[in-house]
């Protein structure tokens, strides 16, 4: 484990440190998110200043939680100094960035860094998987591959390793420089250049000249010699490549490639010796992947045979945590696809935004090739899950066995994953959210079936890494100050309540908005503890709005006397004014107040002195569509014109909202002290918008089964389905009570089997429905079927059911199974 004292890292940001509480303890943990704290007193945190936050906010309640070591770059406050060791800079971002070169400088194993818009996860850690067994590897964890990402990564270097694994990312000219000097690689890896993050450069070739500073002090860079752009940039920068590929001139040539039984069979030219890989997979993309590291392993000096045996053994690479509803009330968390102690502490981190379960199980497996003595690494685990607060902890392998004497938690403990699973009646798990954390030879896959809860074949996949993405995208169009409230009605647009919730609370937005008083008791019942607003308070949930501390909007003045009415039976909440929202209708005219009943709702409000009136808001009928701009800027004027009204006549200053997700992006003047975002939160945004946000929904289903019919039998209800020559038809699992309707029936919709289009046949049926698979030979029972996967899928199901993106995706049931992952 990396330490080092504050005054070394200061001497290393040619600076001087503020010691206030010298300890013994050196600093071995840098961090920058206040709520992922794995040991206070041995980290340092380092106040970052972004567009959308200001580290510095946070460093009097981390004093409190322990932390003793900053890094800051503004004044620090009075009421702090002498509370903590303080190091200022310049920039809180480059003295990390700093921090991490310099203890970089202290090792000379190789380092491979590896860019390109795809596969540099994917190509890490097959790299990994294929070297593992001989070589004590450091990687980035996930796919850090940021400018705060990479040098936490490199901050992971130690004597005991031999070779490390870093990816690299950038989104903007100028980024990879810092990359590169963190880095200092040896041999780099260049995957391919594609549309990701290209939203920034000029075009292509801007793109890749930057990515390739990366390597400007490499050995020797591979890439494909048919990527032709990418080595004719490198030889003009002096790079020195290393080629494989169809292209004569590459080192490692493919003389053939062949896909069978979903294997693709490639054969090689090495130094004129010919070999043959089986790479499991047949889409390009993972071949791709596979070559590149197989090309890396042999720059690195190891047989074709070798190789040979370490291609064929590679599998899909799972980056995504998996959270699923499990039997008796759990939420499992499923990363049972690797163990080691950084990605633990990830997976932790994720535990701890689950609010519904006050009991958190961890169920690990042996961590394999750690490269340290079991007694230091298990201590550290058994350490680190404390302080996150695990509440039971249970071991699977011979080496948690050995080493059970380290927890002193709630724990059992099982030689093998069998043992567990045999076991599992037994261990009462209930109402708790569990952690799978296991090395995949453990095959942690087992258990994870055995709890989730068994439910529809069809699932909705909810990516809330994608969600986090665009939240901070219309973020990123605020100004200082404005706040977020997001719009979980609807069972947040069909993507889930409290799941969502969680992630939304984790990731700091101000409020949330649902439509109904049972939509915001359940997610105060799953321990959400945001201000929530009620958009259709309904009378007779009054009581329990104002037990659950909901804001009703008030739109009438019959809502508001039968609000003041309940209150007042309740003597308010705790013996406090009840906090309410003043909703007016500037022209939408659903709901809310006119200008003439201003004065009387002034009068009203001040004799209530039970209800206090926060905020006043409105909603825009067309804030989107720019035919109608004129209209929209009345009704900011007239919003401004009411809300100044209501202020003046309550003495007052009120919280103002008015824009929704397309408001924001074409009326920034109007965001005032909020904004709710909606539908863009969930990855639909208005056209100039949409590239820059990411798919958070994928409709999954699968084929249950597929029968040879010949030409004019009929398929479905009614007939309808008729058939003009033999044909193979697939069942699918999904019907219109899942909310894949009857107008998508008869050719209407196209869904997608392994890639290819097939549209439905015949009427669709409540739960399930037909497609015609004749042009998919290789479509066979079990595959997987896409209904949709991104924005262009949900937009083109909108206009064949002749509707528009929010009933699609709200209209997908609740017995549909979801499936929430995080990166």
């Amino acid at each position: 484990m990396n330490s080092y004292s504050i005054k070394i890292l200061a001497n290393w940001l040619n600076t001087e440190a503020s010691i206030s509480r010298p300890l013994q303890i050196n600093i071995s943990d840098l961090i920058f998110d206040s709520r992922k704290i794995n040991s206070p007193e041995t980290s340092l945190f380092f106040a970052l200043v972004t567009a959308r936050n200001d580290g510095h906010r946070f460093i009097e309640t981390l004093i409190k939680q322990g932390v003793v070591n900053f890094i800051v770059q503004h004044e620090i406050e009075e009421n702090l100094i002498g509370k903590a060791n303080f190091i200022r800079v310049e920039n809180t971002q480059k003295a990390l960035q700093e921090i991490a070169r310099k203890h970089r400088e202290e090792f000379n194993y190789p380092v491979v860094a590896i860019t390109g818009s795809n596969g540099k996860t994917i190509v890490k850690e097959w790299a990994n998987e294929a070297l593992r067994n001989t070589l004590n590897i450091v990687r980035s964890p996930k796919s850090f591959n940021s400018q705060i990402g990479v040098p936490l990564s490199v901050w992971q270097m130690n004597t005991e390793h031999e070779i490390a694994l870093f990816e690299a990312g950038i989104s903007a000219p100028g980024e990879m420089i810092a990359l590169a000097q963190i880095i200092r690689p040896d041999i780099g890896i260049f995957t391919n250049i594609g549309n990701a993050h290209a939203e920034n450069f000029k075009n292509k070739e801007e793109h890749i000249f930057e990515k390739l500073r990366l390597f400007g002090n490499c050995k020797a860079l591979i890439c494909c010699a048919d990527h032709t752009e990418i080595v004719l940039a490198a030889h003009r920068l002096g790079i020195p490549c290393v080629l494989w590929g169809k292209n004569q001139n590459a080192q490692l040539h493919i003389v053939s490639e062949n896909c069978v039984a979903n294997q693709t069979y490639v054969k090689l030219n090495w130094k004129d010796e010919h070999f043959e890989l089986i790479i499991p997979f047949i889409n390009a993309a993972s071949v791709e992947n596979a070559l590149h590291v197989t090309m890396l392993l042999l720059y690195l000096g190891h047989s074709p045979d070798f190789i040979c045996k370490q291609i064929r053994q590679l599998h899909p690479i799972e980056m995504r945590l998996e959270f699923r509803n499990g039997i008796n009330g759990c939420t499992i968390i499923n990363d049972a696809w690797s163990a080691d102690i950084e990605s633990l502490k990830i997976a932790l981190d994720a535990m701890q935004q689950i609010q519904q379960h006050t009991n958190r199980t961890l169920i690990l497996s042996d961590i394999l090739e750690s490269g340290k003595p079991n007694e230091v690494l298990y201590k550290e685990v058994a350490d680190l899950i404390k302080r996150k607060g695990v509440t039971r902890f249970i071991g699977v392998g011979e080496q948690l066995l050995h080493a059970a004497h380290f927890f002193e938690i709630d724990k059992q403990f099982f030689p093998s994953t069998e043992s567990l699973i045999q076991h599992l009646p037994s261990l009462a798990l209930k109402n708790e959210c569990i952690l799978l954390k296991g090395a995949r030879i453990f095959g942690f896959e087992r258990i994870a079936s055995a709890l989730q809860k068994k439910t529809h074949e069809t699932v909705l996949e909810i990516q809330l890494s994608a969600m986090v993405h665009n939240l901070n995208f219309y973020r990123s169009k605020l100004k200082p100050g404005v706040k977020t409230m997001a719009v979980v009605k609807a069972f947040s647009y069909g993507s889930g309540s409290y799941e969502v919730a969680n992630m939304l609370q984790f990731n700091g937005v101000d409020y949330l908005a649902v439509a109904y008083a049972d939509e915001g008791i359940e997610l105060r019942q799953a321990g959400i503890s945001l201000p929530i607003l009620v958009l259709s308070p309904e009378v007779d949930s009054f009581s329990a709005m104002i037990e659950n501390r909901l804001e009703p909007e008030i739109y009438s003045f019959r809502m508001l006397e039968l609000f003041s009415s309940a209150a007042m039976a309740r003597n308010g909440f705790d013996g406090q004014a009840l906090r309410i929202h003043i909703k007016f209708d500037t022209g939408m005219h659903r709901l809310g107040f006119e200008e003439e009943d201003i004065p009387q709702l002034i009068d009203q409000l001040q004799a209530t002195p039970h209800l206090e009136t926060i905020a006043v808001f409105s909603h825009l009928a067309a804030s989107g569509d720019s035919e109608h701009a004129a209209f929209t800027q009345e009704q900011i004027s007239r919003f401004e014109r009411y809300s100044k009204a209501l202020e003046l006549g309550l003495g007052k200053t009120l919280i103002k909202h008015l824009l929704n997700s397309s408001g924001i992006s074409h009326y920034q003047e109007a965001q005032y002290d909020m904004v709710r975002l909606g539908i863009g939160l969930y990855g639909i945004g208005e056209i100039e918008n949409q590239d820059f946000l990411l798919p958070v929904s994928t409709l999954l289903t699968s084929i249950s089964q597929i029968r040879e019919l010949n030409a004019d039998e009929t398929v479905g209800y009614s007939r309808k389905g008729i058939l003009n020559k033999p044909s193979r038809i697939a069942t699918l699992p999904i019907g219109y009570a899942d909310g894949f309707l009857r107008k998508l029936g008869n050719g209407t919709a196209k869904l997608r089997v392994n890639c290819i289009e097939a549209p439905t046949i015949g009427n669709i049926c409540m739960d399930m429905c037909m497609i015609d698979v004749t042009n998919i030979p290789l479509a066979k029972e079990g595959d997987q079927v896409v209904i949709f996967e991104n924005a262009q899928d949900i937009r083109a199901l909108a206009k064949w059911l002749d509707t528009i993106p929010y009933e699609v995706l709200t209209g997908i049931s609740e017995r549909v199974k979801r499936i929430y992952f995080q990166e």
